[in-house]
């Protein structure tokens, strides 16, 4: 069977090699390589340096459109998405002969959308899954081919769930692959109430305390990968970002606000600071990285400023 394989960043990687090994791979579409790091040194993106180590040809249009007559020439059975980045339009979905398949982390029709685990985890869902579909060109509305589900502990972050999630992932393509290899092209409906997850933004990560514990504990479990969950600490030296990189709830007081929201209430080696949030509740910072700064335990990250408990913390409010 021969497919064309779209993605780009490293979570495709393992999908990449998968679909070589179960089909004839005639093409790789990822986007055209990017400057990156401090030095805006331009590189290829992660698919690219994969389908180079293949051997496999390698296509980098800004948008595929440009080159639908390239696409088309190759005669595709089959066209397998991932984590690509760019929105395919009729002329290239149609251009295989059976279309193409997606590979999407929830359980569809929940969380449409560019973010679906890290919005997942941002509203408290404890289960999600991966979805593979056929594309359409509505926004990941195509008809469901398979589908598996996970459980999400309330421990777990986006990079733990995206970890647990990729085995189910590629068992689900390769039974997809040999499946449509064998003449079988399964489609059901998707049935449910639809949701969305639209791309993230560094605005969305900006903690407001006044929040609930657990909302802030969702969030920076959500946001872990990018763009971090984060709050603005006001000092001398002026205004300074903190990226949350762990945070752990404590049991609820039976006293509602016991201290004014963003109080430092206590410290501890381990466990980092607790800090007074809405609802009565409050939350552990663990683990943080100050900008321009390497990330650190929470505590330590107090060592040497004036804040003692019992003080509020000088936080900017909004942005």
């Amino acid at each position: 069977m021969r497919t064309l394989f779209y993605g780009t960043p490293l979570l495709a990687v393992p999908y990449l090699e998968l679909a070589a090994q179960e089909s004839n791979v005639v093409a790789v579409i990822t986007q055209p390589d990017r400057p990156l790091g401090r030095g805006l040194v331009t590189k290829p993106g992660p698919v690219k340096e994969a389908a180079l180590k293949l051997n496999l040809p390698i296509l980098q249009p800004d948008r595929p459109s440009e080159i639908s007559r390239e696409i088309q020439a190759l005669n595709a059975d089959l066209g397998i998405v991932i984590a690509y980045g760019r929105i395919l339009k009729t002329d290239i979905l149609k251009a295989p002969r059976l279309g193409h398949i997606n590979v999407h982390f929830s359980l569809l029709p929940k969380y449409r959308g560019s973010a679906p685990v890290p919005w997942a985890l941002i509203n408290g869902e404890t289960k999600t899954g991966v979805s593979i579909f056929w594309l359409d060109e509505g926004m990941d509305t195509g008809p469901l081919l398979s589908q598996k589900e996970a459980e999400i502990l309330p421990h777990e972050n986006a990079t733990q769930i995206m970890e647990k999630l990729e085995p189910l992932g590629l068992g689900l393509l390769k039974n997809a692959l040999q499946e449509i290899a064998r003449g079988r092209y399964p489609q059901t409906s998707q049935e449910g109430t639809p949701s969305y997850a639209p791309l993230l933004r560094k605005a969305d990560g900006l903690i407001n305390f006044e929040n609930s514990a657990l909302r802030i504990h969702n969030l920076v479990r959500g946001l872990v990968l990018w763009p971090r969950a984060y709050f603005i600490l006001k000092d001398s030296s002026g205004e300074k970002r903190v990226s949350v990189l762990q945070t752990t709830l404590e049991a609820t007081s039976g006293t509602p606000f016991p201290a004014p929201i963003g109080t430092l209430l206590r410290v501890e080696q381990e466990r980092g600071f607790l800090i007074q949030c809405g609802q009565g509740s409050s939350v552990w910072i663990s683990r943080v990285q100050p900008e321009g700064k390497s990330p650190m335990g929470a505590a330590e990250f107090l060592n040497g400023r004036r804040l003692t408990v019992g003080k509020a913390f000088p936080l900017k409010r909004g942005e």
